[in-house]
């Protein structure tokens, strides 16, 4: 009896031991914009079992493109003016600084996996359309596929019967309709002056939670490695050969490995005027808490663009994370060594 005892007391001790190491330890992290929850988790699985934070990374997102995460993220959600789902996607080594991205990309379900084929076989940082399909096929990937579903073209089709509104165009004849449409109005240079004349108008124009949404994600290795990794079917309803944030390295993410790492999620046209990210890490190298840093990149987009709906996390090198959003409430995900699953953290405009 007291040897039974005795051994429980110890696996007790070990227990509380393992998990009071745990907690002390910085490494690994997951952070990730909103509560995609099992992406977080297939992350955390990833690293935590030896993966470097590019291949962690890359199974997140991964979990999330085969999840529909939102229905903006993968196949099958957000067609675009013909009713076709495109993918943008990008992979950054916070080590090496080294790139790979797909943008506009038709017939293959693999967004992440594309992109982290352009990060390790070319020279290149980004391949869009038809082109990087075929490079992701010769690659290995499984396709051609159609990337819509029967959502999708349901939202299309009732998009189509409602006159094709709310759209993404401006300036054009019929205004009212599904074209085809043709310019309209005043000459660029009178565009222009009446845009410096009515900046309170400029805003997210049929942006929304569930229309225009990106899964952006940093990971920080057990050895300190960081990636950023990024995956969406961009803007509902956007018009055909848009390219978003979502593939570009330093809107919708960034990461160095001296300093930390960001990622966002919102208006990605709006956004990318702007690289909140590389922003973000920056503020943060000199200095600034992820807090702040977070706060002072999404306040210089809310100057020029006071309507604009948009969100970021910053993560330093430490571990230590914050987000800050505009025009709506955010949420971001976390796990690391002190949390026994992934922790949600909820972000209020500013």
């Amino acid at each position: 009896m007291k040897k039974h005892l005795f051994l429980f007391t110890i696996l007790i001790f070990s227990k509380a031991l393992v998990n009071e190491v745990r907690a002390s330890l910085q490494y690994p992290v997951v952070v990730s914009t909103w509560p995609f929850l099992e992406a977080v988790r297939a992350a955390w699985n990833a690293v935590d079992g030896g993966f470097s934070a590019v291949d962690a990374v890359v199974e997140g997102c991964s979990a999330c493109e085969k999840l529909r995460c939102d229905g903006t993220v993968g196949p099958g959600g957000s067609p675009d003016e013909n009713g076709e789902t495109t993918l943008d996607a990008m992979v950054m080594d916070g080590v090496t600084m080294e790139v790979g991205a797909v943008a506009a990309m038709r017939y293959v379900p693999e967004g992440i996996k594309a992109a982290k084929l352009v990060l390790e076989y070319t020279k290149h940082t980004m391949l869009v359309g038809d082109q990087a399909s075929v490079f992701a096929i010769s690659m290995g990937l499984p396709g051609p596929t159609n990337l819509s579903s029967v959502e999708s073209i349901e939202k299309w089709t009732k998009w189509k019967d409602n006159s094709c509104q709310p759209n993404f165009r401006k300036n054009v004849i019929p205004r009212d309709s599904c074209g085809p449409f043709h310019p309209n109005g005043p000459s660029i240079r009178r565009c222009l002056m009446d845009n410096e004349l009515r900046p309170n108008e400029f805003g997210s124009v049929n942006v929304g939670l569930h229309s225009h949404d990106t899964i952006s994600m940093a990971v920080i290795d057990q050895i300190g490695r960081i990636a950023v990794g990024t995956s969406t079917n961009g803007a509902t309803f956007k018009i055909p050969g848009r390219v978003g944030d979502g593939p570009i390295a330093g809107s919708s993410a960034y990461a160095d490995g001296e300093v930390g790492a960001c990622g966002a999620t919102g208006d990605g046209d709006i956004m990318m005027r702007f690289l909140p990210c590389y922003q973000a890490v920056e503020n943060m190298r000199l200095g600034m808490e992820p807090k702040l840093a977070a706060k002072d990149a999404i306040s210089r987009i809310a100057r020029k663009y006071p309507n604009f709906i948009g969100a970021l996390f910053a993560v330093n090198r430490n571990g230590t994370h914050a987000g800050a959003c505009h025009g709506w409430t955010f949420q971001y995900s976390v796990r690391n060594p002190g949390m026994n699953d992934v922790k949600v953290f909820t972000v209020h405009p500013q």
